[in-house]
């Protein structure tokens, strides 16, 4: 009964607003203000005012609420593990015989295509490049292409 008077009151005064400002022949302005100001008085008349109110002042719904964030908290959780992780116990161990094996041999161009070695996952992140690497290779890339734009 209350958030129905409120809302009603605040159409009334949105609605004189309106009529000062098209007074002024502001009428696009006032047009806006006009539907705006509409709009309380259409919740009201279409029930949903009372609808939020019922659910705004009952614990129960509140509770409800809770679960549910909860439940996407936890959601969310098992996701970004998933993601960290690398996916499941098998797919990890799967992967970790396949590094081990030597899927490329150390003077190889191509990959050696062993007899059933399981390939390692595409969705792992590529390993860094070894420190063995002279400080001079980590920069080679960059200084072709300061070289490319004539830097």
């Amino acid at each position: 009964m209350l958030a129905e008077t409120i809302c009603s009151a605040v159409s009334a005064a949105g609605l004189g607003i309106a009529a000062v400002t098209a007074y002024r022949k502001r009428f696009l302005t006032a047009t806006r203000i006009a539907a705006y100001a509409l709009v309380p008085i259409g919740l009201v008349l279409t029930g949903v005012v009372e609808w939020v109110s019922d659910i705004a002042f009952k614990p129960s719904v509140w509770l409800g609420f809770g679960v549910l964030g909860v439940a996407w908290l936890l959601f969310m959780t098992t996701r970004a593990i998933e993601r960290r992780g690398g996916g499941t116990r098998k797919e990890r161990k799967a992967a970790a015989r396949a590094a081990e094996s030597g899927a490329v041999a150390p003077a190889a161009s191509a990959p050696s295509l062993g007899a059933g070695v399981p390939a390692a996952d595409p969705r792992q992140k590529p390993k860094k490049q070894s420190a063995a690497a002279g400080p001079g290779d980590d920069f080679s890339d960059i200084e072709a292409i300061l070289k490319k734009h004539g830097i």
